[in-house]
């Protein structure tokens, strides 16, 4: 059985930027319910967290292991298959993991720039797109990566 629950999945351009011919890649965004590997007694977890290894910590449930917000939000793609040999729930390559906390704060906005720059790794941002007659076009990229 999965520790995760999908909460969505949408479509990034796969290296972080769009432009004309871009591809693309889908994006799930994996949370893990505030009960797993809760300390909480009743839980099921009084023996110790199996996830501390690679999860924010647990949150503070309530005896039913209930919380207002999920232990944490993974987000992942098509590429990163779940296990490794540390623990077969890890996914290997994760783009971001949240906490619960950070992303019920955080704005569409600054998640989608955080996913962006995660999928275009070291390389630039693309800053413009030239058309030119021919019917080509170049794209161009900032000296720097964000």
């Amino acid at each position: 059985m999965s520790i995760y629950a999908t909460l969505w999945k949408l479509r990034f351009p796969k290296e972080g930027d769009e432009h004309a011919g871009c591809d693309w890649i889908e994006v799930t965004a994996q949370a893990v319910p505030p009960h797993i590997g809760s300390l909480t007694p009743g839980c099921g977890y009084e023996n110790g967290d199996p996830y501390a290894a690679f999860l924010p910590p647990p949150v503070k449930t309530d005896h039913e292991g209930f919380a207002p917000t999920h232990r944490a939000v993974v987000f992942v793609t098509e590429y990163s298959i779940k296990g490794t040999a540390r623990h077969p729930q890890e996914y290997p390559a994760p783009l971001l993991i949240l906490t619960g906390r950070e992303y019920a704060q955080i704005t569409f906005e600054e998640l989608h720039v955080r996913i962006c720059d995660a999928l275009r790794g070291n390389r630039a941002p693309v800053v413009a797109e030239v058309f030119l007659p021919d019917g080509t076009h170049r794209v161009v990229r900032s000296r720097k990566p964000r």
